[in-house]
């Protein structure tokens, strides 16, 4: 199982969270990762637009030559993504399993303010144990 790393998109195009776990994506600035992640805001609201039968939650998974990311688009709009090797056969699992722990450790988190960046020691350490 290979993971490489995982975001955290609020429902305006923000990125809350974003963690690496494994060698493989470059080492990015702060400002780069919210710039990648605005831009797949923007290709997931573009591809909920562009279903021939009608209506569609957006793209689930865009795939790369030598990775894959998964997206789990929540009733509230928050976006989880995996990015994973081409071959991951459990992302759509894992990313249930992310949501999970987000709705626990920090929707359930008094001082979280929501859509805003995730700073919940348990949830971090929840994901770790989860995915690193």
């Amino acid at each position: 199982m290979t993971i490489f790393g995982l975001w955290v998109i609020n429902k305006a195009g923000g990125l809350v969270y974003e963690r690496s776990f494994a060698d493989g994506l470059p080492h990015l600035t702060s400002n780069e990762y919210l710039v990648l992640a605005g831009t797949l805001h923007g290709i997931h609201a573009i591809t909920s637009r562009l279903s021939p039968t009608g209506s569609s939650s957006g793209a689930h998974v865009i795939s790369g030559e030598t990775f894959k990311m998964n997206i789990l688009l929540t009733a509230t709009g928050t976006k989880f993504v995996l990015l994973t090797s081409l071959v991951e056969p459990t992302a759509d699992s894992v990313l249930q399993k992310v949501y999970e722990i987000y709705a626990d450790a920090v929707m359930k988190n008094p001082f979280h303010t929501p859509e805003m960046p995730i700073r919940t020691e348990g949830f971090d350490t929840r994901i770790g144990a989860l995915l690193g």
